[in-house]
């Protein structure tokens, strides 16, 4: 069973899908602080000097001036400020892997069409294999090519 497991763990896809899966989440966190520490305090100070990752909706009743002193008190909220950074988070992971993917098949060769193995009898119009020399449909005889 060990030598199967080895065995399993060792093939390329898996090894590859390892090294996919490490390689976005450390992409993910440069994602992540491309939106807080980038872009997310621009959009904040075009809007009135607003830090986005501190918007919450307080549930409680009782005024809390910020959301760490609410979070501290036990109070419910709703911190949509931190779901609207996670939203632009993923809108722009989503547009970089777009824009890599397009610019990788770009540059990907595409592969020669493959060489017919038929060809149409001009009399009937019958998929003939190409070496033949008489139609199986019509048994007219074709012209050498």
């Amino acid at each position: 069973m060990l030598k199967e497991f080895k065995e399993f763990a060792m093939r390329g896809n898996v090894l590859d899908m390892a090294v996919g899966i490490i390689i976005g989440a450390a992409f993910g966190r440069i994602v992540t602080s491309l939106v807080n520490d980038v872009f997310m305090p621009p959009i904040g100070l075009l809007m009135g000097k607003v830090d986005f990752s501190s918007l919450f909706w307080n549930l409680s009743g009782t005024g809390y001036t910020s959301l760490a002193e609410a979070k501290k008190a036990g109070a419910p909220v709703i911190g949509y400020g931190a779901f609207l950074n996670t939203i632009l988070d993923f809108i722009l992971v989503a547009l970089v892997i777009f824009l890599l993917i397009k610019q990788v098949n770009r540059f990907k060769k595409e592969p020669a069409p493959a060489a017919p193995n038929t060809k149409d009898c001009p009399y009937c119009l019958s998929a003939v294999p190409i070496k033949a020399t008489r139609c199986a449909h019509c048994t007219s005889q074709l012209p050498v090519v």
